[in-house]
């Protein structure tokens, strides 16, 4: 699908995220040069969900299948409603779209993931061609369908040791042995905006909540107790897991928020330390809006102490997953690679995404 492309292919990733903060909308041109991927930032932009739709996003897995078909039409003609906006905005045409869509069901032990938000209708909203549904074929192969922004880390974040993303979830990837190893960590925002929001409040700022609490030590067991941990491999996490194993665990000690928020930020900060630190991981970009949790930061560079903890401009923070997912649709519309089975457990690498022109 090279003809859509023109030669600076400039491409717009969409990204919304477990923590349903809003619509991450990265405007980016790509440029091959001297045998590897660059890109510049043209415009980035965030809408908030209003709280009626905020909530039927959050609602979704509980939807019958009328409701959700619904649900994945209203919700890909919001996207191309902000789409058109931002566009007309900027006065730029992008060659294509990539929505990574909003994440309902993703199971891939039962070889089923869902991501809603229709391609087909953003790409009649604003007549640009649209690819989406990149985990499917993935799963499909046997494999999680996540992490998918190793291999943007790889290209366009090499220079790093390893990439932490800090979102609802937190994953990481890194080179290995001559292999991209990736995989979700542990739950985050998800985590900590579930506890602010006991306190009346979408989120932390900048931990200030849990640096006010205290240690539930039966929490913090309880938590790094989780089977999740201890599984090797290729492995990711989803709102059915946090649900399942986490909400309980906060519900059980009968804590103060402050409290379990503090436990959470450290059983957080616990987890990645031990990552970075069995990996011997020198350096670490550090992005998603965990990375502006200033208390969290400071947990993590307490317990990775050799670690070179960075945290980019505002831009690459904000919307790096955004970025990536453009050029993963960059590299669909190009007949290449965009997800790695060594990342995701899958049977072979392979190309994913649906094309709507």
């Amino acid at each position: 699908m090279n003809n859509i492309l023109s030669p600076s292919p400039i491409g717009l990733g969409l990204m919304s995220g477990t923590s349903l903060d809003g619509l991450d909308m990265a405007l980016c041109q790509f440029f091959y040069e001297n045998s590897r991927w660059r890109y510049k930032i043209i415009s980035c932009k965030t809408t908030n969900y209003n709280e009626p739709f905020r909530e039927r996003l959050k609602e979704a897995d509980t939807l019958d299948g009328l409701g959700l078909v619904e649900l994945n039409r209203d919700f890909a003609a919001h996207i191309g409603g902000q789409v058109n906006a931002l566009l007309q905005e900027v006065g730029v045409r992008p060659d294509f779209i990539a929505s990574h869509g909003q994440t309902v069901f993703h199971q891939p032990q039962r070889a089923l993931t869902l991501q809603i938000g229709s391609g087909a209708v953003i790409a009649a909203v604003t007549g640009i061609p649209t690819v989406c549904d990149f985990r499917t074929t993935d799963v499909a192969l046997g494999g999680q369908g996540a992490p998918l922004v190793p291999i943007g880390d790889q290209l366009l974040f090499g220079g790093y040791a390893a990439c932490l993303n800090l979102g609802g979830f937190c994953n990481i990837s890194f080179d290995s042995g001559g292999r991209r190893v990736a995989f979700d960590i542990a739950p985050c925002n998800m985590l900590l905006n579930t506890l602010a929001a006991r306190l009346g409040r979408p989120y932390d700022p900048n931990g200030i909540y849990a640096r006010d609490g205290y240690l539930v030590d039966a929490l913090t067991d309880a938590l790094n107790a989780l089977p999740y941990y201890a599984q090797g491999g290729a492995k990711s996490l989803g709102k059915e897991w946090f649900d399942r194993e986490v909400v309980p665990l906060l519900d059980r000690e009968g804590a103060m928020p402050q409290d379990l928020l503090r436990t959470s930020v450290e059983h957080i900060a616990v987890q990645i330390g031990r990552i970075l630190n069995v990996n011997n991981i020198q350096s670490v970009l550090v992005t998603g809006g965990g990375a502006k949790n200033s208390y969290l930061m400071d947990r993590i560079r307490w317990h990775a102490p050799n670690t070179m903890v960075v945290i980019p401009d505002e831009a690459t923070v904000d919307f790096k997953e955004a970025i990536i997912f453009a050029f993963l649709g960059l590299l669909r519309l190009r007949g290449e690679c965009n997800c790695l089975a060594d990342v995701t457990g899958a049977a072979r690498d392979n190309i994913g995404g649906a094309v709507y022109l």
